[in-house]
């Protein structure tokens, strides 16, 4: 059994610091690893990812994480990530990475993602420019992501993870207002996850929506933004079968 603990949305800043570390310190006691599902800063500076990395520094546990819209606000997110590298994190975005728990291959595959809505209410690529822009990077990051996927199939891990910001389905945002659903995800995510195979997903950046949810495929679904689980991170128990009972 794996022991996945995540959590995304911390949302951290200058005043920040110090916050979640008493809680990360417990993680040996309780998780094999860390995943960080985005919007680790406020604003996306440097300033703020150097809080971040402080808060994962020296973790016992492997730390993987993929960047949230507010961490490339400063429009710096390859500073952002720099940063958090020099802390020993993993950070993906159209990558996979592998870790060894227990013995247990674990494969990790990561993108930010982005916004497009769900099937039967979906943005398509379609008329102006800036329009086909849109769908067209939304379907850049599901293609990397599958592509990460794939590549953990072929290096045999015996569990895979996806993990992005935004939300491969409408189950997890359940709570939030519809308008906004074209803005907190893709199902070009859950179509990448259901084509190449995983045993859990994880996403952020829903603060009002739901933890559970399930991709058409099967795959379960965990929306680990901090306001939604309200604590410094939820533990997932993961079996090498791919059952979820968390």
């Amino acid at each position: 059994m794996i022991r996945v603990a995540a959590v995304g949305d911390i949302h951290m800043g200058a005043d920040s610091q110090g916050l979640l570390r008493p809680a990360f310190d417990t993680l040996p006691d309780c998780a094999d690893l860390l995943l960080l599902a985005g919007d680790l800063t406020r604003h996306g500076t440097p300033d703020e990812a150097r809080v971040v990395a402080q808060e994962v520094r020296g973790l016992p546990v492997p730390v993987v994480a993929v960047l949230g819209n507010h961490d490339h606000h400063d429009e710096q997110p390859e500073k952002v990530a720099g940063i958090l590298q020099d802390a020993e994190v993993t950070v993906l975005e159209g990558r996979a990475t592998v870790v060894e728990c227990g013995g247990v291959r674990v494969g990790i595959a990561g993108t930010k993602g982005f916004g497009g809505g769900f099937v039967g209410r979906s943005a398509g690529e379609f008329g102006e420019p800036l329009m086909k822009e849109f769908v067209r990077y939304s379907r850049r990051c599901a293609d990397g992501l599958r592509g990460a996927l794939e590549e953990l199939r072929r290096r045999e891990c015996e569990v895979r993870i996806a993990l992005t910001h935004f939300s491969p389905v409408a189950d997890t945002l359940a709570g939030e207002p519809l308008e906004i659903y074209p803005f907190l995800g893709s199902y070009l995510l859950a179509e990448a996850i259901d084509t190449a195979g995983a045993d859990l997903a994880l996403h952020g950046h829903a603060h009002m929506g739901t933890e559970h949810g399930m991709t058409a495929g099967g795959v379960r679904v965990r929306n680990v933004a901090q306001p939604v689980i309200r604590r410094a991170f939820n533990v997932y128990d993961l079996h090498t079968t791919g059952e979820v009972p968390g």
